[in-house]
């Protein structure tokens, strides 16, 4: 099974902050459910693993520069070969009829 997981931070909340939110959310989710669950496990375990060895002051300084300008910023989480992933997107806001 492969999971990805899209995290879109704001001028508001980091990568980091949206990034723990959705550890927790989903950790809180796989404690109430009281049965295995492996889609949510490997989620938390993908979450985790990003948690721990991303660099957040470059990630933050990459996707802050692009939000201030009114783009939409998404990074995308993956595990490939075993090893967790990330991509950043970015993409322009319409905001004008013309545009």
């Amino acid at each position: 099974m492969t999971i990805r997981i899209e995290l879109t931070p704001t001028l508001s909340h980091c990568i980091e902050t949206i990034a723990k939110r959705e550890y927790w959310k989903s950790v809180d989710e796989y404690l109430k459910k009281r049965k295995e669950d492996k889609k949510l496990e490997e989620k938390i375990e993908l979450l985790r693993a990003f948690l721990e060895t991303a660099d957040f002051g470059n990630l933050r300084g990459q996707s802050e520069k692009h939000i201030v300008n009114g783009e939409r910023v998404k990074f995308t989480l993956s595990i490939k070969n075993g090893k967790p992933l990330y991509e950043m997107n970015v993409e322009k806001i319409s905001h004008g009829k013309n545009e």
